[in-house]
C-alpha cells in the first residue's frame, strides 16, 4: 500500500511540474513571440529566438533563423542585432552590426512595443476565460477581524473579534489577504510609528491607532515585514453533507454559512471543533445563513467513544465554503496594473519596508505555480495569476531600463530627437552595464527564492492565517 501511495505522489509532483513548466513557458513564448512577429514585420534581422538562457538543450536552424530551448529557466530573448548590442544576455552575434542595413526609430519602437503588447494581450485572453469559468474566492466577510492574537500589537492597541476594519493608514480596505487594497497590503506598506485603524464596531465607526511588529528573520531568507497579529473573520462554511448523517438529518446544506452556535457568535472555523466536543451526545442550536436570510437549526450530535476521548465527532460535515467571483477583463487587468504600480512604488519608497528581496524571480514564480497546481481549483486560480504576471512582464518591461523593452523605446526616441544612431560603443558599455545589473538582481532575488524552499517566516501561534 505504501509503495503504491508513494508512486501517486511521485506521478502528481511530476505531473503537476509539467504544469507549471507548460504555462510558465507559455507567458513566455508569447512575449517574445511578439518581438518576433514585430521584427519579421517590419524587416529587421533575427537571428535567435530561444526559450530560456544558458545552453541550449534543443537547436535548430529554420530560415535564417535559429530557435532553441536553453537550459536556464529564467526566460527567453529574440536576438535583433539591429535592435541594441545585447551580447551579454543573448551571446555572440552572428552578424557584423556595421554591415546590416540602418534601422529607422519607429521600427525600433515597434519592435520593442510588440513584447508587452502581446503579453497584456494574453493577459486580456486569460482574464475573459476567467470571466466565465470563474475565479475561486474562500474570503466570506473579507475585511472582518476574526483572530487577535493575546498580548499582539493588535490587541494591546484595542482592535477586537468582530470589528470589520473600514481603512487602514487612511486607505479604503476590500479584502483582508489579497491584493494592494487588502489589509494585509496595508499594514505592509504603512510608514509610521503606528498605523492608524478605521474600523465598523456595534454601529458606529472607531478610530484605533494599532502599533506593529517585525519577527526576526535570518539573513539568507526575505526580510519580515510588518504585522499586527490579527486574522480574518472565516466562519464555517458548508462545503458538502453526506447523506444520513447527523449534519443532513438537522437540515444542513450545502452552501449554509454558520453565524451562531446556542447563541455564540461564530467568527472562525476552529470555534467550531470545542463547542462539538462539549456537546457530544446533546444538541447545538445553529444559526445559519442561507440565500441571504437566517435559519435556525438544531443538530443532535453523536455521542463521543468513551474509549477514544479525543476522537473528532463525526457530523458528516465537510467544512469550508468557496465561492466563484467572474470580474470583468477590464477590471482583473486594471486591478494587477494596480498592484504592480502600487509595488514599484513602495520599492522606490525610502521609508518602506518593501526592498527588492520581497520580489520573485522565474524560480519564485514557479513555486507559486506548483502550489497554486496543488489545490483543487488548480487551473482556475493558476489562470487568475497569469492574468496578474502577465501585465507584470509587460509593465515591467516598459520600465525605461536599458536592456528592457522600455529603454530599447527610450533609446530610439533619443536617436529619432538626435537624428543620428547613438555610437555604438557608448550603446554597448551601456547595455552590458545594465545587463550586469539586471543579472545581478536576477540571482540577488533568486537567492531568496531558494531560501522560500527551507522555510517561511515565523508566523503567530494560530490556525488562521493571520497578518
Amino acid at each position: 500500500m505504501l509503495p503504491m501511495l508513494m508512486l501517486a505522489t511521485v506521478v502528481k509532483f511530476i505531473f503537476i511540474c509539467v504544469e507549471v513548466i507548460l504555462l510558465f513557458n507559455l507567458l513566455i513564448l508569447v512575449h517574445e513571440l511578439g518581438h518576433f512577429l514585430a521584427a519579421r514585420w517590419r524587416g529587421l534581422v533575427v537571428e535567435k529566438f530561444a526559450i530560456w538562457f544558458g545552453k541550449p538543450i534543443w537547436s535548430r536552424k529554420i530560415g535564417g533563423v535559429e530557435y532553441r530551448l536553453g537550459s536556464i529557466p529564467a526566460g527567453g530573448f529574440v536576438a535583433i542585432p539591429q535592435l541594441a548590442p545585447m551580447e551579454a544576455l543573448e551571446g555572440d552575434t552572428e552578424s557584423d552590426r556595421a554591415k546590416l542595413p540602418p534601422v529607422k526609430p519607429l521600427d525600433k519602437i515597434i519592435v520593442a512595443a510588440a513584447g508587452p503588447v502581446f503579453s497584456l494581450g494574453l493577459a486580456f485572453a486569460m482574464a475573459c476565460i476567467v470571466w466565465v469559468v470563474g475565479k475561486p474566492e474562500s474570503e466570506i466577510d473579507s475585511t472582518m477581524i476574526g483572530y487577535v492574537k493575546e498580548g499582539g500589537p493588535a490587541a494591546v492597541s484595542g482592535l477586537k473579534v468582530g470589528d470589520r476594519i473600514v481603512s487602514v493608514d487612511g486607505h479604503p480596505v476590500k479584502h483582508f489577504m489579497s491584493g494592494t487594497d487588502s489589509v494585509k497590503w496595508r499594514i505592509v506598506r504603512s510608514e509610521g510609528e503606528t498605523i492608524p485603524f478605521v474600523v465598523e464596531r456595534d454601529g458606529q465607526e472607531v478610530t484605533v491607532n494599532s502599533t506593529w511588529t517585525k519577527p526576526e528573520t535570518a539573513g539568507w531568507r526575505r526580510p519580515a515585514l510588518r504585522e499586527i497579529q490579527v486574522g480574518p473573520h472565516v466562519p464555517p462554511g458548508v462545503n458538502f453533507v453526506v447523506r444520513g448523517s447527523p449534519g443532513e438529518q438537522a437540515g444542513l446544506q450545502t452552501g449554509d454559512l454558520i453565524v451562531s452556535a446556542n447563541g455564540q457568535k461564530i467568527f472562525n472555523l476552529d470555534e467550531m471543533g470545542p463547542l462539538v466536543t462539549a456537546n457530544a451526545g446533546g444538541k447545538l442550536d445553529l444559526v445559519v445563513a442561507r440565500q441571504g436570510q437566517e435559519v435556525p437549526i438544531t443538530l443532535t450530535l453523536p455521542a463521543a467513544d468513551p474509549a477514544k476521548p479525543n476522537a473528532i465527532v463525526n457530523l458528516g460535515i465537510e467544512w469550508g465554503r468557496i465561492s466563484f467571483a467572474h470580474p470583468d477583463p477590464f477590471t482583473q487587468v486594471k486591478d494587477a496594473a494596480t498592484s504592480i504600480f502600487r509595488m514599484v512604488g513602495a520599492l522606490f519608497s525610502a521609508k518602506s519596508d518593501v526592498k527588492a528581496a520581497h520580489f520573485s524571480g522565474p524560480l519564485g514564480i514557479m513555486k507559486i505555480y506548483y502550489q497554486v497546481f496543488e489545490t483543487d481549483y488548480g487551473w482556475r486560480l493558476a489562470l487568475s495569476l497569469s492574468v496578474l504576471i502577465n501585465v507584470n512582464l509587460a509593465l515591467l518591461n516598459l520600465l525605461p531600463f536599458p536592456v528592457l523593452d522600455g529603454g530599447h523605446i527610450v533609446l530610439a526616441i533619443v536617436e529619432a530627437i538626435r537624428r543620428k544612431p547613438i555610437n555604438i560603443r557608448v550603446l554597448e558599455v551601456v547595455q552590458t552595464a545594465c545587463a550586469m545589473l539586471l543579472i545581478g538582481f536576477m540571482l540577488y532575488v533568486t537567492f531568496f527564492d531558494i531560501g522560500d524552499f527551507f522555510g517561511n517566516h515565523p508566523v503567530p501561534e494560530q490556525t488562521q492565517k493571520a497578518e
